[in-house]
């Protein structure tokens, strides 16, 4: 019988270094391919006709999880820092100024047990956003720029700012649950929640190291300490930096079982949309109150 050869297809490719990885790619995955190259239609790679679409489906996965952002720069190695938490400090320096100007947005969304008990659980998201001075300002988005990037960094772009925010809430609903009469505002839970994210995944790194007891309670003591220096200080908000530290920690701990996570577009253009959709909604709920 005669046996039919299949047909070879060619797949465009931008460069020479893009054809050599995506070539190392589909041979990983048990597909062959030929690094082809001319004047008039560039680079690609040349595969079988019956591998075509699997192939393709493996280089846009791989396309996906390995989607460079351009605000994320390595400052040591294996050690990014995000920009991208510049537009957070932005938003919190642009309420802080509406509010200053007359909006009266801290009556409406700082944190008030009380108010909470009623039914206004959007104060646990909105006072995060809003600050008692300048001072106070500068304070929280000066460390919280350096501890956003950090975790941001670790768990992706957006991922790292939904779990910081989510964190800053568990830190004033463990204020909420412990003192009937509390009430504060300010974005230091959320910067304590940032620093549980870094702390939970330097003790998951520590583990595969050598001598990884050591190592892991290296990581927790470290962690213990910066909050120590950093949230215990007197007149801060105590019960909200330990809330939102350990919520960090938590969230951190459930994240690093997923590491890919943090290189997935689309878990961090989902998280970053559920950031933008959450501080919306709560704001909205907090200015329309009573209406």
């Amino acid at each position: 019988m005669l046996q039919i050869e299949p047909q070879a297809i060619r797949i465009p490719v931008r460069s020479k270094r893009q054809a050599m990885d995506w070539s190392l790619l589909l041979l990983s995955q048990g597909i062959e391919s030929i690094i082809d190259h001319s004047d008039e239609s560039g680079w690609g790679l040349v595969v079988s006709s019956n591998e075509h679409q699997r192939a393709l489906r493996l280089i846009k996965q791989y396309r996906l999880e390995n989607l460079r952002w351009p605000w994320r720069r390595k400052i040591r190695q294996k050690v990014l820092f995000d920009w991208g938490g510049l537009a957070w400090a932005a938003l919190i320096v642009l309420i802080y100024k509406l509010d200053v100007d007359g909006a009266n947005l801290r009556g409406k969304g700082l944190m008030d047990s009380a108010a909470v008990t009623r039914g206004e659980w959007w104060r646990l998201f909105t006072a995060m956003f809003l600050h008692a001075d300048a001072g106070h300002l500068m304070a929280n988005a000066g460390f919280g720029l350096v501890l956003l990037g950090l975790a941001m960094g670790v768990y992706g772009t957006g991922v790292g700012l939904l779990a910081a925010l989510l964190a800053g809430a568990g830190g004033n609903a463990a204020a909420w649950l412990i003192d009937p009469g509390h009430r504060s505002l300010g974005a230091s839970g959320m910067v304590m929640g940032c620093l549980g994210l870094l702390a939970a995944q330097a003790i998951y790194t520590g583990r595969a190291r050598p001598h990884a007891l050591k190592s892991v309670i290296g990581g927790m003591a470290a962690g213990l300490m910066l909050f120590l220096l950093l949230g215990s200080s007197p007149g801060t908000d105590l019960m909200a930096h330990a809330g939102g530290f350990l919520t960090g920690g938590l969230l951190g701990g459930i994240l690093t079982v997923s590491p890919r996570v943090a290189q997935s577009a689309i878990a961090n253009i989902v998280a970053g949309a559920l950031f933008s959709l959450i501080a919306v909604l709560t704001w909205w709920l907090a200015l329309n109150a009573g209406i």
